[in-house]
Formats: structure tokens, sequence, C-alpha cells
């Protein structure tokens, strides 16, 4: 780890103060924000981040690290840890995606570490960013090419890519907040603003090193995912190579609102495919005002995947993808709802 300054904020001012003008939230920034470090110490460590300043955000945790039930949904704080959430009565109640995505993350001891807006802003576990040692990463290095294309990209996303990067985006959180409307606050040295969850990560475009929308030392300071009827049918489904402590090879989040066989609203998020929490928008559309079976889960899944480009190792992954859809979607419309019997 190389040399940096320790700056621990008093307030979210002195904090967006202090990462002003340095690109925060990129690969390149010369300041970094610390909460819970799961992943900004370790790429530290691997010589991945290189920040001349980190400004430790942890004397912020009292005031944004509430769990809100209000009457405009769900409202959490960015510095609530992730083992706080998943475990809270009315989130497993109301919300089960939201607590699925969180208790299937990491490792115990990892989720009473990490925050919610640190998991939200984790980096890609592709092994070519990971490692200085290649030389070809265009999410490292700007303009040095993608060693995953033709290298070991078995896990490299198939959805939004393009030539310059096919690194994937490695969270399961986010992709419950992609489906369920999520919305992010924002705080900065320019005022308050709310965004949508899914325009928070950028696509490629050629420029991979530049991966959110953050504006130069803004702060997430909170999220809400919206009230409605689909949110208590939401489900979290994670496909990976070993039951625990894995990244997902395949996911899926499906809220459904019924209305006996039909479906009346759903949503749909895809995890382990994408650069980004991936909207499943055109899955939705074929889907609403349709009974929902497995013919017509197949049908929105094969709409789901449209556009996937694969790179050799990855080929398999359109056809998991699909079935891990199907299986969420049908698993959701089964599932007994809180104050049912069936």
């Amino acid at each position: 780890m190389r040399p940096f300054a320790y700056e621990r904020a008093s307030d979210l001012a002195q904090a967006s103060r202090l990462a002003a003008g340095t690109g925060q939230g990129q690969i390149d920034a010369e300041t970094q924000f610390l909460a819970g470090g799961t992943t900004l110490v370790d790429l530290m460590k691997l010589d991945v981040l290189r920040p001349e300043r980190v400004v430790d955000l942890g004397a912020l945790r009292a005031g944004h690290d509430k769990i809100e039930m209000t009457s405009k949904g769900l409202k959490l704080g960015a510095l609530a840890k992730m083992s706080s959430v998943a475990a809270h009565p009315a989130v497993l109640a109301q919300y089960p995606a939201v607590a699925q995505s969180l208790q299937l993350a990491a490792s115990a001891q990892l989720r009473n570490m990490a925050t919610l807006g640190g998991n939200v802003m984790q980096k890609t576990r592709c092994p070519y960013y990971r490692d200085p040692s290649w030389l070809e990463c265009n999410k490292r290095v700007p303009g040095s090419g993608c060693a995953a294309i033709g290298g070991v990209n078995r896990n490299h996303a198939i959805l939004g890519v393009d030539a310059s990067c096919i690194a994937q985006y490695p969270g399961d959180f986010g992709v419950v907040l992609a489906a369920l409307d999520a919305q992010v606050d924002l705080s900065g040295t320019r005022g308050i603003r709310t965004i949508p969850f899914v325009s928070l990560h950028t696509a490629p475009n050629g420029q991979p090193h530049i991966e959110t929308t953050l504006r130069s030392g803004e702060i997430i300071t909170g999220l809400l995912i919206p009230a409605g009827p689909w949110n208590q049918r939401s489900l979290y489904l994670k496909i990976r190579d070993r039951a625990s402590y894995e990244f997902a090879i395949s996911s899926a989040a499906v809220a459904l609102h019924m209305e006996g066989d039909t479906v009346r609203t759903v949503r749909i998020g895809l995890g382990g495919m994408a650069y980004r929490p991936w909207r499943a928008s055109e899955a939705e559309a074929l889907l609403t005002g349709q009974a929902l079976t497995e013919a017509t889960a197949k049908a929105a899944a094969a709409a789901a995947l449209q556009g996937a480009k694969t790179n050799g190792m990855n080929d398999y992954k359109p056809e998991l993808a699909r079935r891990t859809l199907v299986r969420a979607l049908l698993q959701a419309k089964g599932a007994t709802l809180p104050g049912r019997e069936s």
C-alpha cells in the first residue's frame, strides 16, 4: 500500500470540500471516501487504487444509518450496515428481495462492516483490473486495451458492453435497487440532489474508467425504495459456483403484483450479466397483463437476453441467465405473502 493522507470528516460539507475537484469515485481519483473499507482497503493493498488522500466518513454514521418505513417507501441511510438491514423485521416482511440480496452477499464479517453506500459503489472483480501486472485494462489504465476480451472471461459481462471493457458489476443489493426503481440521495459542494439508481453507474462508452455519474466530492447519503404492492412478492435468486462467500455468475431480482395468475406489475433486475445492475425492461413489458406461466416466463427471459454478446468462455451465460430468470419468476409467483396462507 502506498502512502496517503488520512482525514476524518466531521460533517458532510467538510467531506465534500476535501474531495472536491479530485474526481472522487473514479479509478484515478486523488481522494477516496472510506466507509466500511471492505472494498477500498482491498484495492489499495493490491495497488489498484492509489489515492493521495482518504476521507473517513465514520463519524457521520449516527445521522445516516437509519432504516425507516415511510408512506413513500423504505428509506435507508447510506451508512447503514448491510447486516442491520438484512436482519430488520420490516425489511424481511415487506421488502424480502432487499433482505435476501444482503444476506447472500459476502461473509458475515464483511456484512457487519460494509455500508450500503459503499456496497453499491464496489468495483468489478475482473482479475485483469485487480492485478496491476496486467498492462491491458482500460478501466485501470485508460487506452491500454481490454485483456479480458481475448483472455479468461468466464464470469464477464454480456449485456451493455463494448470493445473497451467487458467487466461485470459484482454486487447483489444493487440488482434489487435497479429492479425496484430505487432513488439515490446525494450531497456535494453544489448542494443536494436525487437521481434514479439506474443512472448512477455509467456505460463503458470507450471510457470504462469513468464508472459513475457522481459529481466531484459528491457523497451518497441515502436510498429510497418506493412503496408498491409488488414489494412483498419480491425475490432475489443468486446462482454461484459455490454455496457461500462467492459472487454471482447469474442472479435475478423479481417483484410481482398479481391478480390471480395475471401479472399487473413486474419489476426485473439481472446480476452477473452487465457492466452495471441491469433492468430488464423488455421482459417486464412482455409479461405485463399476461398470465404468468412457464411459457410466458421463458418468453420474457428470451427478451431480457436479446443483444447479449459473449466472448468465448462466457458463451454459457445467456442460457444460464434465461434459466435463472424463469426460476425466479415462478418462485416469486408461488411465494406465500405475510398474512396469507397461499
